[in-house]
């Protein structure tokens, strides 16, 4: 008996209902939001509220096995000049060469800064921008390693200008709180010097806080599992600011029968093989290319190494799959209602097809762009939203990490204009002092500047 095709058929798109369109569509947040999850976090980040580095320290040793003495959190200079001496210069040239795509692309958004014009005569309007005072980058850690992560958060909020940045990355499981050599690297290359090692709910929660070791940030930004996830959106409640859903890792491939299938193939496990709760999800409208790309994944699912292969095939064959669609016009639909993290356009009309596209994290334009160039090198962000949030929020980007104060500069010929407007509005809303503060300069001396 033959082994079923890798890629799951989902189903033909004009042929689902609506209700099975956003079934098919959804994934990850009931996780995330899970009753029992939210209440055994809020309590975590409760106790580190309450305790500080001692609840910081249960945790690690608690959940990760990790034991470590009051006043270790903080990752040492000794730690960072070992990483630095055992990182082969294939590694430091490559941290550095993304690094370097990073920093391009981020100064490039910080050229758009403060600005002002005259709306009306005397009336002069416009924004401050200024960075973030304070953030906490959180990097997933432990049983692999993402120096990656760190330079695609830690990049955008040095180019900002943040003044404070820290960094938490969980211990290797079972050590005596061995962080990744990896990302002390990329922080040194940086100069962040404040990196922590700890669990990864608790160490959000430190940050948010702060404790006897950690400082208090007013951001918190960084993928995670859900329990991350989940403490990230509870430190909210005390005021600290957090990103878009940052969850498992997603792709969506949009191809037509011009697409090579080899390569196809290729992109299609790119992302499918970052863990079993990933999803990789093709649509197209060529039931031949499908069966090419059936026949490819197969062939370099051999190739790959466990548990990589197995992920690859739950997120091709249980979370993810294949929607086939009649023309690239509803394959755009189907793209825009997925609106994956990463999607990368495989047609012969890419200006058509990018045109229709305005929900994703990211769109890689044509075969020779893959997402493993991107979440390296390039220089976009690759820390984008999952879960459907790319419908309403965008990748982390130097914007992330920046603030804008609305300036204005009116004069007496501006603001006695304006003043029928104002009294207008105060006498329909019930505000006489509001009123007044502009009639009052009707007649009033000119003021001296």
């Amino acid at each position: 008996m033959s082994e079923s095709p890798p890629i799951r058929v989902i189903g033909t798109w004009s042929e689902l209902s609506a209700t099975q369109r956003a079934v098919a569509v959804s994934r990850g947040t009931d996780k995330i939001f899970d009753p029992e999850l939210r209440a055994n976090i809020s309590a975590l980040v409760e106790d580190v509220r309450q305790r500080g580095d001692a609840a910081v320290i249960d945790a690690l040793a608690k959940f990760d096995g990790v034991t470590v003495a009051p006043g270790g959190l903080r990752v040492t200079e000794a730690e960072f000049a070992a990483a630095r001496a055992g990182t082969s210069p294939e590694l430091l040239a490559a941290i550095r060469d993304g690094i370097d795509h990073l920093r391009r692309f981020n100064e490039e958004i910080c050229k758009t800064g403060s600005w002002t014009f005259e709306s009306e005569p005397g009336l002069m309007v416009g924004e401050k921008v200024s960075a973030i005072e304070s953030a906490g980058l959180f990097v997933p850690s432990g049983k692999a390693s993402y120096p990656s992560v760190l330079m695609q958060l830690g990049v955008p909020a040095v180019v900002a200008g943040v003044r404070n940045i820290a960094v938490v990355v969980p211990p290797v499981p079972g050590s005596d709180g061995v962080v990744d050599p990896a990302c002390l690297v990329v922080a040194s290359e940086l100069g962040i010097t404040n990196v922590f090692r700890a669990n990864g709910p608790a160490g959000v929660a430190a940050l948010a806080f702060g404790t006897e070791s950690f400082p208090k940030v007013r951001k918190v930004v960084g993928p995670g599992s859900p329990a991350v996830a989940a403490a990230q959106i509870e430190i909210q409640r005390w005021g600290t600011v957090t990103t878009m859903l940052l969850g498992p890792s997603e792709s969506l491939i949009l191809a037509d029968d011009s697409a090579d299938p080899w390569l196809l193939a290729a992109d299609l496990l790119n992302e499918a093989e970052h863990g079993p709760d990933s999803s990789s999800v093709l649509v197209t409208d060529s039931p031949a290319l499908l069966a090419a790309a059936q026949k490819a994944v197969a062939e370099q699912l051999l190739a790959l190494p466990e548990p990589r292969a197995s992920y690859a095939k739950l997120a091709l064959g249980t979370n993810g799959g294949v929607f086939l669609v009649k023309d690239m016009v509803e394959g755009a639909e189907v793209a825009n209602a997925y609106a994956p993290e990463h999607m990368q356009i495989a047609v012969r009309d890419e200006d058509g097809v990018l045109e229709m596209l305005h929900d994703a994290g990211e769109i890689l334009i044509g075969q020779w762009t893959p997402v493993s160039a991107a979440n390296f090198i390039i220089g976009c962000p690759a820390s984008l939203p999952t879960s459907g949030f790319a419908k309403v929020s965008s990748g982390i980007t130097a914007d992330t990490f920046r603030k804008k104060s609305a300036i204005a500069k009116a004069d007496k010929r501006a603001i006695n204009r304006m003043t029928p407007s104002i009294l207008a509005f105060t006498a329909h809303e019930g505000f006489p002092a509001h009123g007044f503060a502009a009639s009052v300069r009707l007649d009033y001396p000119e003021c001296q500047d």
